[in-house]
């Protein structure tokens, strides 16, 4: 099994770099990072030297970039004709599974790496709490994974990439805003409350905002890998049930 994944994910992370999506995608990242901390966020006028203005808007960021980088997983070679020909060589479905969103995790993971020089500029402002950032950055990292988990399931679901796009972003959304008091206002209006504390239960906010602070909680790292495994399990039924990877 491990060697057809590494495989598959070999075969996904040279698609990303063989073309400009990668570099474009790369920078988009960085610029929009930095734009949103010190322009958007202030952070030299915040005063102090931590990370949580350029933790604040990754949520925000991810909802976009990583259905982008997710869309064409499945829905390419599904326009393609090659999932046939993928699946007819032998690699069983949870193989090509993991291998996508594996390359997909490492490629934003590269992007997230190469935001380091924050940290260095805290350092040097202050005494930054490096366990919050550690922690921030793992929050980040788990979150980027739990967004390109909904964009593979997205993108099992359609052969047009941009179909996959605004889907994985309508799941993020909720995903995000789940929590929201706005919005848990809205449903107990009509909604039980053993409902809306339901609803409430798949945000991926309070999880994350707690990585941030850097309490770094099993229950939180639970739930990432819960809402990632349920994803990519949904991704391989739904191939199942279009009669893929049999």
């Amino acid at each position: 099994m491990w060697s057809k994944m590494v495989a598959i994910a070999r075969r996904e992370w040279a698609a990303y770099f063989n073309s400009p999506v990668a570099y474009v995608f790369i920078v988009i990242f960085l610029v929009l990072t930095g734009f949103m901390t010190f322009s958007v966020a202030r952070f030299y006028e915040a005063g102090q030297a931590d990370l949580r203005s350029f933790f604040f808007w990754h949520p925000w960021l991810y909802l976009i970039l990583a259905p982008a980088a997710a869309m064409r997983a499945w829905a390419e070679e599904r326009r393609s004709g090659t999932i046939e020909l993928l699946f007819s060589a032998g690699v069983r479905p949870w193989e090509a599974i993991l291998g996508k969103f594996l390359a997909s995790w490492l490629f934003l993971a590269l992007a997230l790496v190469l935001t380091f020089p924050m940290v260095l500029t805290v350092g040097y402002l202050g005494r930054p709490d490096y366990g919050a950032i550690a922690g921030g950055y793992l929050g980040s990292l788990l979150l980027a994974g739990a967004y390109l988990a909904a964009g593979q399931c997205t993108s099992a679901c359609t052969r047009n990439q941009v179909v996959s796009f605004v889907l994985a972003v309508v799941l993020g959304l909720f995903l995000l805003l789940a929590g929201y008091p706005p919005v848990t206002d809205m449903l107990s209006r009509w909604a039980p409350g053993w409902l809306v504390a339901g609803v409430a239960g798949f945000s991926v906010m309070p999880p994350y905002d707690a990585l941030q602070r850097g309490v770094i909680d099993l229950r939180d790292l639970v739930y990432f890998a819960s809402l990632i495994g349920v994803l990519l399990f949904a991704t391989e039924r739904i191939l199942a049930a279009r009669g893929l990877g049999r």
